[in-house]
């Protein structure tokens, strides 16, 4: 998707933007009033990003209202420090499409951006199952096979092998593999994904000619079929 992130603290800035770009996004950003509407109002977004509270005359709401006036619906996720419940109604009612407030896990932000950009896309079955190459999986099954071989993964495995496929070809990076595999939103200094991947490479790619799941120095891992 195409986003605009409209954000002055550039440590929040800088952590959205880092891993919006690692899940695959193409973002735009902006770290003050002015410049983000000038940008929401003459290029078309997927999702906007606004922080509540701006500098330079124009903050959030005013973005937002003035992107609604236009007649613009491109789906906003408001954030903000003020948790306070009026500030959210106050946010909605201007025409914001979801609100969140800081501090907060990457890993929600981007399910709710993605939430949104899935709004007024056409509807379509679940996904049931995911292939890569000569790598299957079934999701209702819980099964993997890979050359029309069976793997048998333990739970871990299975999830971490799922969101490996479902970003073939991204690198995923350890930040990402910790919040959406193992649900930590800190990092616990293990060697705990390392030893996760080992294993599921004995498994995926040990027994086959070509190995799928590779490491990207500095970077994390990536799965690709060739």
């Amino acid at each position: 998707m195409r986003i605009l992130l409209v954000e002055d603290d550039l440590t929040v800035r800088a952590f959205v933007l880092k891993g919006l770009r690692e899940a695959g996004h193409v973002v735009d950003e902006a770290d003050n009033g002015k410049d983000g509407l000038f940008l929401a109002v003459s290029e078309n977004y997927d999702v906007v990003i606004l922080d509540r509270m701006l500098p330079g005359g124009i903050d959030g709401l005013r973005i937002l209202e003035t992107l609604r006036g236009q007649k613009n619906v491109t789906p906003v996720l408001l954030l903000s420090a003020l948790a306070d419940v009026d500030e959210r109604v106050a946010g909605l009612k201007a025409g914001g499409d979801d609100y969140m407030t800081k501090p907060f896990a990457f890993s929600e932000l981007l399910a709710r951006v993605e939430a949104l950009g899935r709004r007024g896309r056409p509807e379509s079955a679940p996904q049931t199952r995911l292939v890569v190459g000569d790598l299957e999986m079934d999701l209702l099954s819980r099964t993997v096979k890979r050359g029309g071989e069976k793997i048998d993964l333990q739970p871990r495995e299975f999830r971490l092998l799922e969101f490996l496929i479902r970003h073939a070809g991204q690198v995923v990076t350890r930040t990402m593999l910790l919040e959406r595999v193992w649900d930590y939103h800190f990092d616990p200094q293990t060697n705990v994904i390392d030893v996760h991947v080992s294993r599921l490479r004995q498994k995926v790619d040990k027994p086959f000619d070509k190995p799928m799941i590779h490491t990207i120095r500095n970077a994390g891992y990536i799965l690709r079929a060739d």
